[in-house]
C-alpha cells in the first residue's frame, strides 16, 4: 500500500519541521517550504512537530489540505501514534510515520501498544511507516533485530531505518542488514541522506525521508532551501527515473 501512493520509483519525502517563533510564523514557513518541495518535485511531505506542537501540526495540515489539495501529506506527531492517525484521517493525510513500531517497549507494554496500532489500521486504509532501532528511541524488547523486524512488518506498511541521530548518515551495512531481514517489504532510509549518497542508499532502500539535507545550513535547524532540494531531486531523477 505505501509504495503504491507514488507515481515515481524511489519516492522522496520532505520533512516539514514546523519552525517558527509564533503559530503564525510556523504556518507561514511551513506553507512556503511545502511549496518549495512541490515545485522541486519532492514526492510527498511529512508534517512533524519537530519544533512546533500538535496544534501547529493540525493548523498546517488544515491549510495544506484545503489550499494545496494536490500535495501528498504524511503526519508524524512524535511519540503519539493515535494523534498522528486521527489527524491523517481528519485532514486527508495519505500516510503516517511513527518512530518506533517494535522493539522500543517491554514485552508487557508492547501488547497494548500493538493492539492500539492494529485497531487504528483496521479503521482506515492509511499506510504506516514504522521505525525499528530508530534514532533516539529506546531498545527495551530484549529481542533480536530479526525478531523486532518480523513483528514490525506485521503492524506497519514500510520499515524506516536510520543512523544514530538527525542528519547522521544511515550506514550502508545497517541498511543491508535490514534489507536482508525484511526481504521485499518496503524499506525507507529515514535519516542522513545526501546528494552524494543517493545512488548507494536508494539502491538498497525503496524510499527516503529527507530533512537536514534540504536546509540552507544542511542541519535540521535551518530553513528549506530550494537549490538544495532541486539538486537532490535532480540526482534522484538521474539515478532512478526516466525522462
Amino acid at each position: 500500500m505505501f509504495l503504491e501512493l507514488f507515481a515515481q520509483p524511489k519516492p522522496v519525502l520532505g520533512m516539514l519541521h514546523l519552525k517558527g517563533e509564533t503559530p503564525e510564523a510556523i504556518l507561514t514557513q511551513a506553507l512556503r517550504e511545502a511549496d518549495i518541495f512541490a515545485a522541486c518535485g519532492v514526492d510527498g511531505m511529512i508534517v512533524e512537530d519537530y519544533f512546533g506542537g500538535v496544534e501547529d501540526v493540525e493548523r498546517v495540515l488544515a491549510q495544506l489540505s484545503s489550499q494545496r489539495p494536490g500535495y501528498l501529506l504524511g503526519v508524524n506527531v512524535l511519540d503519539n501514534f493515535a494523534k498522528s492517525f486521527e489527524l491523517a484521517v481528519q485532514y486527508g493525510g495519505k500516510f503516517i510515520q511513527v518512530d518506533s513500531i517494535a522493539g522500543h517497549l517491554t514485552s508487557e507494554d508492547e501488547v497494548d501498544y500493538l493492539k492500539m496500532v492494529d485497531s487504528y489500521r483496521r479503521s482506515a486504509d492509511i499506510p504506516v511507516i514504522g521505525g525499528v532501532r530508530f534514532k533516539y528511541q529506546p531498545y527495551l524488547s530484549g529481542r533480536s533485530l530479526a525478531e523486532d523486524l518480523r513483528i514490525g512488518t506485521q503492524h506497519c506498511d514500510a520499515i524506516a531505518v536510520t543512523g544514530s541521530g538527525t542528519g547522521v548518515e544511515t550506514d550502508n551495512q545497517k541498511i543491508l542488514e535490514f534489507r536482508s531481514l525484511v526481504g521485499a517489504f518496503p524499506l525507507v532510509v529515514a535519516a542522513g541522506m545526501t546528494v552524494q549518497s543517493i545512488p548507494e542508499k536508494l539502491a538498497l532502500g525503496d524510499a527516503a525521508i529527507v530533512g537536514s539535507t534540504f536546509k540552507d545550513t544542511r542541519e535540521a535547524e535551518g530553513d528549506v532551501y530550494a537549490p538544495h532540494v532541486q539538486e537532490f531531486m535532480d540526482e534522484v531523477r538521474r539515478c532512478f527515473r526516466s525522462g
